[in-house]
C-alpha cells in the first residue's frame, strides 16, 4: 500500500526559500515548487515615503505524512514567526496523486 501522502505548505518572506527546501531535502522531500506571494493581511508600511509590501514564498510539497510532520516542526522550531524568516507550515491532505516514477 501506498504511503499516505500530504501537501506540505510552508510560507516564508521572500529570499529563504532555499533555506527551506535545503532543510525539506535533508528531512525527505524530494522536490518543491516555489510560489510568488504577496499578503493582504499586514498594513503597507512606509519607508522614506514609499509604501513598502512584504513580498512572500510559498513552498509546496507533496510527502509522506511523517515527512510533512518533521519538516513542519523544523520550519516552526528554526524559522518560525519569531525569526526574519517569518515561517509558517501546514499540512493538507492529498485524495490521490501521480507520480512519474509510479
Amino acid at each position: 500500500m501506498a504511503a499516505e501522502m500530504k501537501a506540505l505548505f510552508v510560507i516564508v518572506n521572500a529570499g529563504f526559500s532555499d533555506q527551506i527546501i535545503e532543510v525539506a531535502q535533508n528531512l525527505g522531500a524530494r522536490g518543491a515548487t516555489i510560489i510568488p506571494a504577496r499578503g493582504t493581511g499586514q498594513k503597507f508600511v512606509k519607508v522614506l515615503g514609499i509604501h513598502y509590501e512584504p513580498e512572500r514564498e510559498i513552498l509546496l510539497s507533496v510527502v509522506p505524512h511523517d515527512v510533512a510532520i518533521n519538516i513542519a516542526t523544523k520550519v516552526k522550531e528554526k524559522y518560525g514567526k519569531a525569526t526574519p524568516t517569518n515561517g509558517l507550515a501546514f499540512i493538507l491532505p492529498v485524495a490521490d496523486y501521480t507520480f512519474k516514477d509510479q
